[in-house]
């Protein structure tokens, strides 16, 4: 049970859109607050999975999404539940603060501001004043008129130019009665590399732990930590999360070959956390290090990633690959995205060049011409899969520029978008073997 009257303080950390700095804003304020010997619990709202090993890795303690789209009251629940024993909890919002789909799904629309009405955390709003001075005022005014239940603490203003255009910004902010918790000035250095996917891995950046602790660094010198911590105190009730029965992801099988290195590590921390609870054992092992999967395991699942950037070392990866197809004679294998096309005949990258791949299923995809394919799905299993038995209701999300050339194996499901929309991608199946392009994030909760 979640009783939010007893749940740390919080606050959601959002922004007008994409590309304001909100991200190093978020890094800088978990390692501040945890140098001050808080206990932080990172959130990241909606379905990215990049953000939450940076999140770890600026505060020491795992991230976990929450999707107001894709979740149920019961899985909310449970994921707010990661924050016990923290003191103060810090959510990164996705996009603009009221950025969402068209049709609802299990709670809501999937935008921050949803998250922050559920879990009564105030908002944060980062705005970029570059261009601009007291105009800015007019457009974080009318993100906090625009729902008044969204509680609301303040702002951030980030890239001020001078100590004049940060005085005519606060002036703004003083007319339109909102807080000023802090001026960043302009800097350059300050973005983390991105790639098409988004930013980074953590795992990738070559000196992430010297850009957290100057992000640390630069928000000391610039933010009102204490202010911050006042604002996250005044919390309010999180209303639809009080009395709802918990409940984390169950586990597919006993013992997991989970695939976790640079091409594979898109998996959704409140699944592995679900399994772990329900008594999983997760088995890591890395594909590129040519590691083949633990023969004692269950079942093998390969999470998304970047396996394109690696296809040479993955069709080189004997051990892996000769492991990899033992196991699929008598137990289920199973792959998203990433893992789906690793699973595939080939991989054609982007010079064009073809690379086999593990050859368990006909799957065939090319990066040589990207095509976007973004967006929540909605998904019918009409074969089952492992955790889920034929008819099974599914919510994911899929996020890659592949594109498929050969998919000749029986399809796994009826795929459509948020709004439903039919997908052609409907992943596949071949013996133990199964794969999407969708990354799962839950099943349906059945009403109670």
């Amino acid at each position: 049970m979640i009783d939010q009257a007893h749940a740390p303080a919080g606050l959601l950390v959002s922004a007008p859109s994409s590309g304001t700095g909100k991200t190093t804003v978020m890094l800088g304020l978990l390692r501040a607050l945890a140098e001050d010997g808080l206990i932080v619990q990172p959130y990241k709202t909606g379905p990215d999975y990049i953000d939450p090993a940076f999140h770890r890795a600026a505060c020491g303690r795992s991230s976990f999404n929450l999707d107001t789209w894709a979740m149920g009251p019961k899985l909310l629940g449970a994921v707010a539940a990661r924050s016990e024993g923290a003191d103060i909890c810090i959510a990164e919002g996705s996009m603009g603060l009221y950025d969402g789909v068209a049709t609802a799904g299990q709670c809501g629309f999937g935008s921050s501001a949803e998250a922050a009405m559920w879990m009564g955390w105030p908002v944060v709003l980062v705005i970029d004043v570059s261009g601009q001075a007291q105009s800015a005022a007019a457009a974080a005014l009318g993100f906090q008129a625009y729902n008044p239940d969204v509680p609301f603490a303040g702002v951030i203003l980030n890239r001020v130019a001078s100590p004049r255009h940060e005085r005519l910004a606060r002036l703004g902010m003083e007319k339109a009665g909102l807080t000023v918790l802090g001026a960043l000035p302009r800097r350059g250095d300050l973005a983390l590399p991105e790639r098409h996917l988004g930013l980074i891995q953590a795992v990738e950046h070559p000196d992430l732990e010297a850009a957290i602790a100057d992000y640390a660094e630069f928000l000391r010198a610039h933010v009102d930590l204490q202010a911050i911590r006042a604002a996250a105190e005044g919390k309010t009730q999180g209303q639809s999360l009080i009395g709802a029965k918990t409940r984390l992801p169950k586990p597919p099988a006993q013992r997991i070959a989970l695939a976790q290195d640079a091409a594979f590590s898109f998996a959704y921390p409140h699944l592995v956390e679900g399994w772990r609870a329900g008594g999983a054992e997760i088995m890591p092992f890395s594909p590129l290090e040519d590691e083949a999967p633990d023969e004692r395991a269950d079942l093998v699942w390969l999470p998304g990633g970047y396996p394109e950037l690696h296809a040479g070392r993955l069709a080189a990866a004997e051990r892996f690959r000769a492991g990899l197809l033992k196991h699929a004679e008598t137990r289920p294998v199973h792959g998203e995205c990433g893992g789906y096309m690793a699973l595939g005949a080939a991989l054609v990258n982007k010079e064009g060049k073809s690379h086999r791949m593990a050859g368990l299923l006909g799957l065939v995809t090319s990066y040589e011409k990207r095509k976007l394919h973004l967006g929540y799905r909605r998904v019918n299993l009409t074969a089952a899969m492992p955790g889920f038995d034929a008819g099974a209701h599914l919510f994911g999300h899929e996020f890659h520029y592949s594109t498929i050339l050969e998919q000749p194996d029986a399809p796994l499901a009826q795929v459509t978008d948020a709004d439903g929309n039919s997908v052609a991608e409907t992943g596949s199946r071949r013996g133990w073997t199964t794969g999407t392009f969708f990354h799962l994030i839950t099943a349906a909760e059945a009403s109670e």
